[in-house]
């Protein structure tokens, strides 16, 4: 069974994974994302998700591009989501596999306090400001559907003190 080129950045892998099984998953790109912070309240963009057919509330996010670093990815994805720019250099919280079992996709989460407002966000893109309270309602509604997003939130709260 050969590997199946999807599209440039997603391919379907078929590993042999026993004498007749094999183990398919997906090659696909890595991700960035920002949770940006003005007072105490946070920047939540939302947009329509096709694959699950709603309005999905979510931080700042997109794909690393080819060449592209993750942080370069973050600022690039704050401010064409948001159209805000950080003030400062944004700081790395940290790094983690999205879904091991079926995906080789790695998602790294920035954050930034320091924000100035340089012009609109991208179209079909709501932005929100909400406070820490407000998100956690959001997940319950299952309104805030991201499982890497809503990880990195509770990274963020639980160690607030090193941001």
């Amino acid at each position: 069974m050969k590997d199946i080129k999807l599209t440039n950045q997603i391919s379907l892998i078929n590993k042999k994974f026993k004498k007749k099984e094999f183990y398919h998953y997906f090659k696909t790109s890595n991700l960035s994302l920002v949770i940006a912070k003005i007072k105490n309240k946070y920047i939540l963009v939302s947009q329509k998700r096709v694959p699950i057919n709603k309005i999905n509330y979510e931080f700042p996010s997109g794909i690393v591009e080819k060449n592209e670093t993750t942080l370069r990815s973050a600022q690039k994805e704050l401010t064409e989501e948001t159209g805000y720019k950080s003030r400062s250099k944004l700081i790395k919280m940290i790094t983690f596999y999205t879904e091991p079992g079926r995906l080789t996709t790695k998602i790294t989460g920035y954050y930034t306090k320091k924000l100035i407002k340089i012009s609109k966000p991208e179209k079909g893109i709501k932005v929100h400001l909400l406070s820490q309270n407000d998100i956690f309602k959001l997940i319950l509604k299952q309104k805030f559907n991201n499982s890497s997003h809503i990880a990195m939130f509770l990274y963020l709260i639980r160690n607030h003190k090193n941001f």
